[in-house]
């Protein structure tokens, strides 16, 4: 089930204002903020859409909010805020902050500025004329820590209206820094415009189509749990015997033979004749009783050799065979057999249960663990290849406007994932994750997994609707227990963890797991073998 949630469904932005640095003392604050508020691109995404969408003016109240308290700075007048919905969950917010609070905002740098500056004369934090302030500290410098004031007071207030619904880390000031500097010059107020990405709302095709999903299941037949126990039981008594060389006979089935294998191409022009790499195999052991694991009929062909005897034959590959290449290519296989042999077995019965088995005294016990053992092995088979049909017709029964912020949250969480792997079985030196680190690399992966990372996104958004619609809950204890267990992990590693994002994931993964066991109680689910 962990597998299935990876994702955050939906993140909460909480606007701090102390995460955004002091007032300035300095020309630093014009720096910081002109590179923290530069022309961001999503300024522009609207100009390839040609409908035109609806805005929403309305009232920022100057008042600190009650609600979580994101907002907590009372201004002098209240701000004008347009709202206007823009494509891709996405929602711009233009801001007009009155001269008033314009004001008020420049006389608290003046004051910071008063308390810090060292000037000659004058004692430190004694009052400064305000022109000699000014030409010590720099208009410049002052007019920036001002515009930046007035940001950080006022963003808490003009993104009132989507709290609750913007997603983290997608907030942007569109408006040039420039812009705003002019503007507060010429008119002593402040006009910026804020593009933020909110949760997409899930809108499913058919209403409540979820509540009577009809899934046709693939399985594969290797799963089936009688003829996996068969198998199992007959592996563990061949385990039990030994091999003995045969002398008198050619190959039948049960035997094991040694085989060198080599193929060529059959052409009419000899000069054209092509060996198969892929088809050749020297000292290859040949167990006559998986003759699934090899090409279809080849038992057929080679029954009967002996040892020391070479058997060519023709063969043509038939058209659903793996290697692509190969299917329908007719070939010339010469098989030589360097050592044939028979398997010397105890036989199948209650004396020998033990040893197949241990803890079992009868052949009958033993037939019966190993068939309980593989029936929960297909039953977990069959549940996650349910689970997994589910969550891909989920995805098709909705339509979303997937914002781009997370989209690349969930593709970077993806392709993070997909890293740790490589890393884990390859072991990278530093330069080539460094390579498989970098933005093209990432921009690369984003692009070409762009469906299946949508896919995923839109399930994970489905599975968080239904939660919600059904009003289905989760026991505290499950998310207090499971969170210990997954700390527990963390420190078995020695590794790092943020124990609040592990609550959260710990919540989505029970959470998706409560979905899919509401949705499977109510599914009509048809099991087919491939």
């Amino acid at each position: 089930m962990k597998s299935f949630c990876a994702t955050t469904v939906q993140t909460f932005f909480h606007f701090n204002p102390a995460s955004l640095p002091p007032s300035p003392s300095s020309s630093s604050a014009v720096s910081f903020l002109k590179s923290r508020f530069k022309q961001s691109p999503l300024a522009h995404s609207s100009r390839q859409f040609s409908r035109r969408t609806n805005s929403t003016p309305f009232v920022a109240s100057a008042g600190p909010a009650t609600a979580d308290g994101a907002v907590s700075d009372k201004l002098p007048a209240d701000l004008i805020v347009t709202e206007t919905p823009e494509p891709n969950s996405r929602v711009k917010l233009s801001v007009e902050v009155p001269a008033e609070v314009c004001d008020d905002c420049y006389r608290r740098v003046i004051k910071e500025f008063t308390k810090q500056a060292k000037i000659p004369g004058f004692r430190p934090g004694k009052n400064v004329p305000e022109s000699i302030l000014i030409s010590y500290i720099g208009k410049e410098t002052v007019k920036g820590a001002t515009i930046e004031s007035i940001l950080k007071r006022t963003l808490p207030h003009a993104l009132s209206s989507v709290s609750g619904k913007a997603l983290e880390d997608s907030i942007r000031i569109s408006t040039r820094f420039s812009e705003m500097e002019n503007s507060y010059s010429s008119m002593k107020s402040l006009r910026y415009d804020i593009f933020v990405d909110v949760a997409p709302e899930v809108k499913w095709i058919p209403e409540d189509g979820y509540k009577n999903l009809k899934i046709v299941v693939e399985i594969d037949g290797e799963i089936d749990a009688q003829t996996a126990a068969e198998q199992e039981l007959r592996r563990r008594h061949k385990a039990l015997g030994s091999l003995k060389i045969v002398i008198d006979r050619g190959l039948q089935l049960g035997d094991v033979a040694i085989l060198d294998i080599s193929a060529t191409t059959i052409e009419q022009d000899e000069s054209a004749v092509q060996s198969i790499p892929s088809a050749e195999s020297k000292g290859f052991q040949f167990d006559t009783e998986d003759e699934d694991k090899v090409l279809p009929d080849f038992l057929n062909s080679i029954s009967g050799i002996k040892r020391g005897e070479t058997k060519t034959f023709p063969y043509t590959f038939p058209d659903t065979w793996k290697q692509e290449d190969l299917r329908g290519v007719r070939a010339l296989f010469t098989v030589d057999c360097k050592e044939l042999f028979y398997r010397d077995l105890p036989e199948l019965n209650d004396s020998t249960a033990e040893k197949i088995l241990a803890g079992c005294s009868t052949i009958e016990e033993v037939k019966e663990t190993l068939l309980q053992k593989f029936l929960e092995v297909e039953q977990t088979a069959k549940d996650q290849a349910a689970d997994n049909a589910i969550l891909d017709q989920l995805h098709k029964m909705v339509e979303v406007d997937i914002p781009p912020s997370l989209f690349e949250e969930q593709g970077r969480q993806l392709y993070g994932a997909q890293l740790l792997q490589i890393q884990a079985n390859m072991k990278l030196n530093e330069q080539q994750l460094s390579s498989l680190s970098s933005p093209k690399a990432v921009k690369d992966f984003l692009e070409n997994q762009r469906e299946n990372i949508t896919n995923i996104i839109k399930q994970n958004l489905a599975v968080g609707d239904i939660f919600k619609r059904e009003n289905l809950q989760i026991v505290t204890d499950e998310i207090v227990k499971e969170v210990e267990n997954s700390i527990d992990e963390f420190k078995r590693h020695n590794q790092d963890y943020d124990e609040e994002r592990v609550r959260e994931q710990v919540q989505e993964v029970l959470e998706g797991a409560k979905v899919l066991e509401w949705l499977k109680e109510r599914a009509e689910i048809q099991f087919i073998t491939k």
